[in-house]
Formats: C-alpha cells, sequence, structure tokens
C-alpha cells in the first residue's frame, strides 16, 4: 500500500532526522516528492510504502513528535 501526506515539521523538529528514524524503526519505503526547508519550518510531501499498520505506525511517530500531518488527496505531485 501506499500513502502520501503533507508533513510540517515545527522549528523545534527542523534539524532532526525523523525521516531515517522511521525508515529504521517501521518496515517503510520513504519517497520525498517535494520538499522547502527552512531554519524555522520544514514543508515535506512525502510517499509512504508498506503495509498498512507499519504506515500508521510511522505516522503516530511524526505526530508524536510534533510534525503536523495532512493526507494529499489528488496526486497533483505525480
Amino acid at each position: 500500500m501506499k500513502k502520501r501526506v503533507y508533513l510540517t515539521y515545527p522549528k523545534e523538529q527542523v534539524k532532526e532526522p525523523l525521516l531515517y528514524h522511521v525508515a529504521k524503526l517501521f518496515k517503510v519505503v520513504t519517497n520525498i516528492r517535494q520538499a522547502s526547508v527552512s531554519d524555522k519550518i520544514g514543508l515535506v510531501a512525502l510517499e509512504l510504502e508498506g503495509e498498512e499498520g507499519e504506515i500508521d505506525k510511522a505516522i503516530k511517530y511524526f505526530i508524536d513528535k510534533g510534525v503536523k500531518v495532512e493526507p494529499i488527496e489528488l496526486d497533483i505531485i505525480e
């Protein structure tokens, strides 16, 4: 299964390697489709591929770390 989400990193998390940790902790493949990062905010369009339960765990990990997660409704980045 694949799921696409927008991640909005708060200033405190911009420098943290959260995508690296998600790939190590959960059985998901991460694919950055688009990103914009500054000292104050990080915006990432991310595709997660794997089993639904693992994807859900990865998303919960982001949320627990203070990252806002929103689904991408349309495939506008294809």
